[in-house]
């Protein structure tokens, strides 16, 4: 973004997935889950992508961490602290560099105690001390690090998978949906370490459908809509419905309980039944003929939108 000159943890451009698959046996066909998706996180901040159920949010995490089965084509640009992150690269950060926290607990190894797949290939005494400290924190009471995770509820193999991405010698976070099935107060907890770790230099990419939570914790959101960023914004422009460029985001910002829970009619499209241009057309009130266009994105006041109807009054302010 053209207003922040930060060191970069991570800038992803141009950001293309499709799954090549097989319907009725022998027809090909391919299924564009992500479109041109730009978003970057700088050094000592939360990005939070929000979007609903079904825009891809969990598939940009995989994206990123190499992660996609093998019918998945990936185009676009990675850049980690600055370097390209080659699939070569990734092998040797991913786990270290580059933690997950993922939105299933399945991840877990139903065969390994949990407390030695927190602390991994560690075994000195300071990762044990490390590793007791994070289970202390998040509530898990002496002696879980011995069960296995068929003994562990939800909400604690939650914090269990919060406290296994918070081990390492980090720089970046990936966090995709972390905090469902936990208590309010330990989700609270969850993103107060969240940022603690932002603020010490380092980078947390948030992925939720929870925009109010975003909100208390990240420094930008990015708007994910039918798996493409139509806005990316400072919170401080959250403040205001005028501070928003994109109208989906604006419709999001109406929907918000302290802002009248105003619903806007239709769908987010699914991924076969995409429209011409602009993802968000069929559901849009300022939509117009041009829109079936190619929709660029721009950057409008330290953030960027895809949005042609977004005035040159907005741009100059």
């Amino acid at each position: 973004m053209s207003c922040l000159d930060k060191f970069h943890i991570l800038e992803i451009e141009n950001l293309s997935v499709v799954f090549h698959q097989y319907a009725k046996r022998t027809k090909k066909q391919e299924l564009p889950v992500i479109s041109n998706l730009n978003v970057s996180v700088h050094e000592g901040e939360i990005v939070a992508v929000v979007g609903s159920s079904g825009s891809g949010k969990s598939l940009l995490a995989h994206a990123i961490l190499g992660l996609l089965p093998s019918n998945a084509e990936v185009k676009g640009r990675f850049d980690f602290l600055e370097e390209p992150l080659t699939e070569e690269r990734m092998k040797a950060v991913r786990g270290n560099e580059i933690a997950l926290v993922p939105q299933s607990v399945n991840y877990l190894d139903p065969l390994m105690k949990v407390g030695k797949q927190v602390r991994g290939t560690e075994r000195s005494k300071h990762a044990l001390k490390r590793q007791r400290e994070l289970f202390l924190s998040y509530g898990l009471q002496e002696g879980t690090e011995d069960l296995y995770p068929f003994e562990c509820s939800g909400g604690m193999s939650r914090r269990i998978l919060l406290s296994t991405a918070l081990m390492g010698n980090t720089r970046l976070l990936i966090a995709d949906e972390p905090t469902p099935g936990m208590e309010l107060a330990m989700a609270k907890k969850a993103m107060e370490d969240f940022r603690k770790f932002a603020d010490a230099g380092n980078g947390v990419l948030l992925i939720t459908h929870d925009i109010e939570l975003a909100l208390e914790v990240a420094d930008r959101i990015a708007i994910f809509y039918a798996g493409t960023t139509v806005e990316e914004a400072l919170v401080s422009d959250f403040q205001s419905e005028e501070r928003l460029r994109h109208p989906y985001t604006k419709a999001l910002w109406r929907a918000m309980p302290g802002n009248g829970f105003q619903v806007i009619p239709g769908n987010q499209p699914y991924v076969k039944d995409l429209p011409k241009g602009c993802v968000f057309g069929p559901r849009c009130p300022q939509f117009s003929k041009e829109c079936e266009g190619e929709i660029p994105e721009r950057v409008v006041r330290c953030g960027t939108v895809r949005c042609i109807k977004c005035s040159e009054e907005i741009v100059r302010k």
